[in-house]
């Protein structure tokens, strides 16, 4: 048996999708990504949370009404940050400046979560693992790649996040990225021991081991948010699927380590598919 991935606190853990309609959901993310689905709330609720998989390895989560017709707020994608106690990293998240939009509740056997915000209005969940660590498959095509903060003012993020979560925001001149120092460490005793070598290269930024996800400017006329990314085998390929199964095709760009598209699903939530073209 394959070892339980799990996530030290301030290391973002999960991502799920909020929308209207979690039937709809899954077939065009099951027809995009591959994934298969587990139902992790009973038939009687009035909500509905399913878990997507790939490969038999948990990547994602779909939720929704019950009832596609109770309706719903925007659909978007949510990032969610592992930490050892909820309530007190709310609390935490107050007194940096930032907001407690719902306070920590169970979700279920899986874990306790809550809604937050930063000062700049960015939603991001926490989650206090119980029976669901995280996600079990990342970085391979169909799953989650990285989530990347979308901001006006790096500066004050900056200073939110460290003070929250411990992290390192490191300008790297091409790209600024965000790090937990010692997820590296951890990731080479648990389920990555060859992390250090496989990335011991020239082209390695340093502290890439601990990488977390990416600070990006906050495109005109989008309020800050947190904005995930998908690791895919053919972004050109993954964009025509995309608006085949209904959803749209926002832009495409390639930078030098990947070649990118922003889709927006049928229901609304973005994402990005990120295909991975390191320098030769």
């Amino acid at each position: 048996m394959a070892e339980v991935r799990t996530y030290p606190a301030g290391v973002t853990s999960w991502i799920d999708v909020e929308c209207g309609d979690v039937e709809a959901a899954k077939t065009f993310y099951g027809n995009l990504f591959g994934w298969t689905f587990t139902d992790a709330t009973p038939p009687s609720a009035p909500s509905r949370y399913v878990i997507a998989q790939l490969d038999g390895a948990d990547v994602a989560g779909i939720g929704g009404p019950a009832d596609p017709a109770a309706g719903s707020g925007p659909a978007r994608w949510n990032t969610y940050v592992a930490v050892d106690d909820a309530q007190a990293a709310a609390a935490l998240v107050v007194a940096a400046g930032g907001s407690v939009v719902t306070p920590p509740a169970p979700a279920g056997e899986g874990g306790i979560s809550a809604v937050c915000a930063d000062p700049a209005g960015a939603r991001f969940r926490l989650w206090q693992a119980k029976r669901r660590p995280g996600a079990q498959l990342v970085n391979v095509p169909g799953a989650w790649n990285f989530s990347n903060l979308h901001t006006a003012d790096p500066a004050a993020a900056r200073a939110f996040y460290t003070e929250v979560f411990g992290w390192s925001i490191d300008d790297l001149g091409f790209a600024t990225m965000i790090r937990r120092p010692g997820y590296g460490d951890h990731l080479a005793a648990t389920v990555d021991p060859d992390i250090r070598e496989r990335q011991s290269g020239d082209m390695v930024p340093p502290g890439f081991a601990d990488a977390i996800g990416w600070v990006a400017p906050l495109p005109q006329g989008e309020a800050p948010h947190w904005h995930v990314a998908f690791t895919v085998a053919d972004r050109d390929e993954t964009a025509s699927a995309a608006a085949r199964l209904g959803g749209v095709v926002v832009s495409a760009a390639d930078t030098g380590w990947t070649r990118d598209a922003v889709v927006r699903d049928p229901q609304g939530a973005t994402f990005t598919a990120s295909q991975f073209t390191p320098p030769s």
